[in-house]
Protein backbone atom coordinates (compact mmCIF):
# COMPACT_ATOMS: atom_id res chain seq x y z
CA UNK A 1 0.00 0.00 0.00
CA UNK A 2 1.05 3.30 -1.01
CA UNK A 3 0.78 5.38 2.10
CA UNK A 4 1.46 9.02 0.48
CA UNK A 5 -1.84 11.22 1.61
CA UNK A 6 -2.91 8.03 3.40
CA UNK A 7 -4.59 8.97 6.24
CA UNK A 8 -3.26 7.23 9.14
CA UNK A 9 -4.30 6.36 12.72
CA UNK A 10 -1.69 5.60 15.11
CA UNK A 11 -2.87 4.91 18.31
CA UNK A 12 -0.08 4.75 21.13
CA UNK A 13 1.64 7.20 19.48
CA UNK A 14 3.38 8.78 22.30
CA UNK A 15 5.62 5.61 23.20
CA UNK A 16 8.97 4.56 21.57
CA UNK A 17 7.82 2.14 18.93
CA UNK A 18 4.33 4.68 18.04
CA UNK A 19 6.61 7.22 17.77
CA UNK A 20 8.71 6.30 15.46
CA UNK A 21 6.47 4.87 12.98
CA UNK A 22 4.99 8.34 12.84
CA UNK A 23 8.10 9.82 11.91
CA UNK A 24 8.51 7.37 9.22
CA UNK A 25 4.88 7.75 8.17
CA UNK A 26 5.22 11.65 7.90
CA UNK A 27 8.74 11.28 6.18
CA UNK A 28 6.70 9.18 3.46
CA UNK A 29 3.94 11.52 3.25
CA UNK A 30 1.31 10.09 5.25
CA UNK A 31 -1.70 12.06 6.98
CA UNK A 32 -1.54 11.68 10.73
CA UNK A 33 -3.78 11.45 13.16
CA UNK A 34 -1.90 10.71 16.49
CA UNK A 35 -3.53 9.41 19.77
CA UNK A 36 -2.07 8.75 22.85
CA UNK A 37 -3.05 8.76 27.49
CA UNK A 38 -0.47 11.02 27.48
CA UNK A 39 -1.43 14.55 26.66
CA UNK A 40 2.45 15.20 25.34
CA UNK A 41 1.32 13.64 22.06
CA UNK A 42 0.51 17.26 20.78
CA UNK A 43 3.93 17.82 21.12
CA UNK A 44 4.47 15.05 18.61
CA UNK A 45 1.88 16.08 16.55
CA UNK A 46 2.61 19.92 16.49
CA UNK A 47 6.29 18.68 15.24
CA UNK A 48 4.96 16.51 12.46
CA UNK A 49 1.92 18.59 11.02
CA UNK A 50 -0.28 16.39 12.58
CA UNK A 51 -3.62 16.03 14.10
CA UNK A 52 -3.72 14.27 17.77
CA UNK A 53 -6.00 13.43 20.23
CA UNK A 54 -6.11 12.46 23.77
CA UNK A 55 -7.75 9.40 24.54
CA UNK A 56 -7.19 6.41 27.15
CA UNK A 57 -8.34 3.06 25.04
CA UNK A 58 -8.87 1.69 28.42
CA UNK A 59 -11.92 3.69 29.71
CA UNK A 60 -15.29 3.06 28.87
CA UNK A 61 -16.46 4.30 25.05
CA UNK A 62 -12.94 5.83 24.47
CA UNK A 63 -12.63 3.89 21.03
CA UNK A 64 -15.83 5.17 19.87
CA UNK A 65 -14.79 8.76 20.77
CA UNK A 66 -12.01 8.45 18.92
CA UNK A 67 -12.68 6.71 15.59
CA UNK A 68 -15.60 10.07 15.53
CA UNK A 69 -12.98 12.41 16.29
CA UNK A 70 -10.41 10.50 13.92
CA UNK A 71 -13.31 10.34 11.36
CA UNK A 72 -14.67 13.83 11.60
CA UNK A 73 -10.73 15.30 10.46
CA UNK A 74 -10.69 13.92 7.46
CA UNK A 75 -13.56 11.68 6.87
CA UNK A 76 -12.29 9.15 6.09
CA UNK A 77 -8.93 6.27 7.71
CA UNK A 78 -7.45 4.40 5.33
CA UNK A 79 -4.76 2.88 8.13
CA UNK A 80 -4.99 1.91 11.64
CA UNK A 81 -2.02 1.29 13.30
CA UNK A 82 -2.40 -0.22 16.51
CA UNK A 83 0.76 0.45 18.65
CA UNK A 84 -0.79 0.99 21.97
CA UNK A 85 -0.23 -1.11 24.99
CA UNK A 86 0.71 -2.11 28.26
CA UNK A 87 2.00 -5.08 30.48
CA UNK A 88 2.28 -6.25 33.85
CA UNK A 89 4.75 -8.77 35.36
CA UNK A 90 4.14 -10.76 38.51
CA UNK A 91 2.14 -14.24 39.41
CA UNK A 92 -1.31 -14.24 37.94
CA UNK A 93 -3.07 -14.47 41.38
CA UNK A 94 -1.72 -11.79 42.67
CA UNK A 95 -2.68 -9.60 39.89
CA UNK A 96 -5.02 -6.88 40.59
CA UNK A 97 -8.12 -7.28 38.15
CA UNK A 98 -8.49 -3.90 37.22
CA UNK A 99 -5.11 -4.05 35.95
CA UNK A 100 -6.36 -7.37 34.47
CA UNK A 101 -8.88 -5.84 32.64
CA UNK A 102 -6.83 -2.43 31.68
CA UNK A 103 -4.68 -4.89 29.96
CA UNK A 104 -7.64 -7.04 27.85
CA UNK A 105 -9.07 -3.20 27.57
CA UNK A 106 -5.58 -1.61 25.71
CA UNK A 107 -4.23 -4.77 24.21
CA UNK A 108 -7.06 -6.64 22.61
CA UNK A 109 -10.51 -5.07 22.85
CA UNK A 110 -9.62 -1.44 21.68
CA UNK A 111 -7.99 -2.65 18.27
CA UNK A 112 -11.21 -5.05 17.99
CA UNK A 113 -13.66 -2.31 18.55
CA UNK A 114 -11.72 0.37 16.53
CA UNK A 115 -11.27 -2.25 13.66
CA UNK A 116 -15.50 -2.86 13.59
CA UNK A 117 -15.99 1.22 13.01
CA UNK A 118 -13.26 1.82 10.98
CA UNK A 119 -12.90 -1.14 8.41
CA UNK A 120 -16.60 -0.78 6.64
CA UNK A 121 -15.32 2.49 5.29
CA UNK A 122 -12.43 0.63 3.59
CA UNK A 123 -14.05 -1.57 2.11
CA UNK A 124 -16.61 0.54 0.88
CA UNK A 125 -13.67 2.32 -0.54
CA UNK A 126 -11.57 -1.31 -1.20
CA UNK A 127 -8.25 0.43 -0.33
CA UNK A 128 -7.30 0.25 3.47
CA UNK A 129 -4.96 -1.39 5.83
CA UNK A 130 -4.51 -3.13 9.22
CA UNK A 131 -1.43 -3.06 11.55
CA UNK A 132 -0.85 -4.51 14.55
CA UNK A 133 1.96 -4.83 17.16
CA UNK A 134 1.87 -8.16 18.67
CA UNK A 135 4.88 -9.64 20.78
CA UNK A 136 6.62 -13.12 21.17
CA UNK A 137 5.37 -13.42 24.38
CA UNK A 138 2.17 -13.57 22.13
CA UNK A 139 3.54 -17.34 20.07
CA UNK A 140 5.63 -18.49 23.38
CA UNK A 141 3.96 -17.08 26.75
CA UNK A 142 6.23 -15.54 29.25
CA UNK A 143 6.29 -16.79 33.07
CA UNK A 144 4.91 -13.81 34.95
CA UNK A 145 3.04 -12.33 32.43
CA UNK A 146 0.15 -14.48 31.48
CA UNK A 147 -2.53 -11.77 30.81
CA UNK A 148 -0.21 -9.71 28.86
CA UNK A 149 0.83 -12.87 26.75
CA UNK A 150 -2.96 -13.79 26.47
CA UNK A 151 -3.59 -10.70 25.21
CA UNK A 152 -0.85 -10.65 22.48
CA UNK A 153 -1.70 -14.17 21.30
CA UNK A 154 -5.15 -12.94 20.91
CA UNK A 155 -4.21 -10.19 18.65
CA UNK A 156 -2.19 -12.74 16.49
CA UNK A 157 -5.33 -15.52 16.34
CA UNK A 158 -7.40 -12.30 15.81
CA UNK A 159 -5.03 -10.58 12.84
CA UNK A 160 -4.45 -14.12 11.12
CA UNK A 161 -8.70 -14.92 10.74
CA UNK A 162 -8.86 -11.30 9.73
CA UNK A 163 -6.78 -11.50 7.29
CA UNK A 164 -8.18 -14.52 5.58
CA UNK A 165 -11.57 -12.96 5.89
CA UNK A 166 -10.54 -10.02 3.94
CA UNK A 167 -8.68 -11.51 1.47
CA UNK A 168 -9.40 -9.84 -2.24
CA UNK A 169 -11.17 -7.09 -0.94
CA UNK A 170 -8.07 -4.48 -1.14
CA UNK A 171 -7.80 -4.73 2.67
CA UNK A 172 -4.22 -5.52 4.06
CA UNK A 173 -3.47 -6.83 7.28
CA UNK A 174 0.13 -7.00 8.88
CA UNK A 175 1.53 -8.02 12.23
CA UNK A 176 4.80 -7.85 13.99
CA UNK A 177 5.82 -9.52 16.84
CA UNK A 178 9.18 -8.17 18.48
CA UNK A 179 10.73 -9.86 21.60
CA UNK A 180 12.72 -7.47 23.94
CA UNK A 181 12.64 -3.03 22.59
CA UNK A 182 14.07 -0.60 23.87
CA UNK A 183 11.28 1.21 25.58
CA UNK A 184 9.69 2.84 28.74
CA UNK A 185 7.69 -0.72 28.61
CA UNK A 186 9.48 -2.17 31.08
CA UNK A 187 9.44 -0.07 33.71
CA UNK A 188 6.20 0.61 33.26
CA UNK A 189 5.07 -3.53 34.01
CA UNK A 190 6.70 -2.84 36.68
CA UNK A 191 10.02 -5.09 36.61
CA UNK A 192 12.91 -3.81 34.24
CA UNK A 193 13.93 -6.18 31.53
CA UNK A 194 17.18 -8.02 33.10
CA UNK A 195 17.80 -10.66 30.30
CA UNK A 196 21.08 -10.85 28.16
CA UNK A 197 19.74 -12.69 25.75
CA UNK A 198 17.62 -11.69 23.61
CA UNK A 199 19.50 -8.27 23.61
CA UNK A 200 17.03 -4.88 23.39
CA UNK A 201 16.49 -3.69 19.99
CA UNK A 202 16.12 -0.39 18.93
CA UNK A 203 12.65 0.81 18.74
CA UNK A 204 13.08 2.44 15.51
CA UNK A 205 13.99 -1.27 14.14
CA UNK A 206 10.97 -2.47 14.81
CA UNK A 207 9.06 0.65 13.63
CA UNK A 208 10.83 -0.11 10.10
CA UNK A 209 9.20 -3.67 9.81
CA UNK A 210 6.17 -2.21 10.90
CA UNK A 211 6.16 0.23 7.68
CA UNK A 212 7.27 -2.56 6.02
CA UNK A 213 4.65 -4.80 6.88
CA UNK A 214 2.06 -1.86 5.51
CA UNK A 215 3.52 -1.48 2.26
CA UNK A 216 4.85 -4.27 1.61
CA UNK A 217 1.43 -6.36 2.27
CA UNK A 218 3.52 -8.99 5.14
CA UNK A 219 1.23 -11.29 6.89
CA UNK A 220 3.81 -11.45 9.87
CA UNK A 221 7.29 -10.11 10.99
CA UNK A 222 9.47 -11.32 13.81
CA UNK A 223 12.16 -8.89 15.08
CA UNK A 224 14.85 -9.93 14.90
CA UNK A 225 14.21 -12.96 12.64
CA UNK A 226 15.73 -15.18 14.18
CA UNK A 227 12.84 -15.55 16.54
CA UNK A 228 10.84 -17.76 14.86
CA UNK A 229 12.79 -20.81 15.53
CA UNK A 230 10.81 -20.29 19.52
CA UNK A 231 6.78 -21.00 18.22
CA UNK A 232 9.00 -23.99 15.83
CA UNK A 233 9.98 -25.25 18.55
CA UNK A 234 6.49 -24.79 20.85
CA UNK A 235 4.68 -26.57 18.07
CA UNK A 236 7.41 -29.52 16.88
CA UNK A 237 8.46 -30.20 20.10
CA UNK A 238 6.17 -28.93 23.15
CA UNK A 239 7.87 -30.96 25.79
CA UNK A 240 11.34 -29.48 25.30
CA UNK A 241 9.70 -26.64 24.73
CA UNK A 242 7.86 -26.71 28.51
CA UNK A 243 11.35 -27.55 29.72
CA UNK A 244 12.93 -24.54 28.43
CA UNK A 245 10.25 -22.44 29.86
CA UNK A 246 10.84 -23.87 32.69
CA UNK A 247 14.51 -23.11 33.06
CA UNK A 248 14.72 -19.62 31.35
CA UNK A 249 10.90 -18.22 32.04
Amino acid sequence: MNVRDAVVLVTGASGEIGSACAAALNARGARLILTARDAGISDLAADLSAKSFVSDLARAGATERLAADALEVYGSVDVVLHCAGIGWFGSAPTMDPQRADELLDVNLRAPVQLDRILLPGMLERGRGHLAYVASISGWVPVVNEAVYSATKAGVIAYAESLRAELAGTGVGVSVVSPAAVRTEFWVNRGKPYDRRFPRLVPAVRVARAIVRGIEQERAHQMVPRWLAIAPAIRATAPAAYRAMQRRFG
